[in-house]
């Protein structure tokens, strides 16, 4: 096994370490340290952030960095929108999606028009905030500073790993896939 390959499985690995049923937990959170393990606990908010990280990877170096930002700007806008109890229709299911169409995305990074993905990544992020707004309480600040925090950090760790793979021949390809299944799972259940 090479190098990249055994990034690559370390990488998979570490998001089976993750528990989907922590994505979610039905009741109110509160505080830096709920805001920011939400993401990282959460096996579908974990595949999603570091796919828009990945993806980020095949784009020119000086605009590698707007996947991420559009992300992390429409997650706050849909937190303040999930806070403030905006209904907001099909957001577990668009969650659910994001995972799958995120990896599809990666599988086909070098075919995709940068604008669709971001129109993509901007609409997927809204839903995972949303889901996160409404679950908050209390500190209110502290608990969306901690989930943007944590999903910077993981859009950097995906755009680490995106580097790795874009040298091997089928590493977009199957990194993508990976994530795609990794959704597929979870919407069986």
């Amino acid at each position: 096994m090479n190098a990249n390959a055994k990034r690559l499985a370390v990488i998979a690995g570490l998001t089976l370490v993750a528990s989907p049923a922590l994505a979610h937990t039905g009741g109110e959170v509160s505080g830096f340290h709920s805001g920011f393990f939400h993401p990282i606990l959460g096996l579908d908010h974990l595949m999603a952030m570091l796919a828009v990280g990945v993806w980020s990877a095949v784009q020119p170096p000086c605009l590698a960095w707007r996947g991420p930002a559009v992300f992390v700007a429409m997650l706050a806008f849909g937190a303040v929108l999930g806070m403030g109890g905006m209904p907001m229709p099909f957001v577990e299911p668009g969650i659910l999606a994001s995972v799958v169409i995120l990896g599809l995305m990666v599988a086909g990074a070098r075919l995709l028009p940068a604008s669709v993905g971001l129109v993509a990544i901007a609409g997927f992020a809204l839903v995972h905030g949303h889901a996160h707004g409404t679950e908050a309480a209390g500190t209110l600040a502290a608990y969306m500073t901690g989930f943007t925090a944590a999903s910077a950090l993981l859009h950097v760790a995906g755009y680490g790993a995106g580097r790795l793979v874009t040298g091997t021949r089928f590493g977009m390809f199957a990194s993508g896939l990976a994530i795609a299944a990794g959704g597929l799972v979870l919407i069986s259940g």
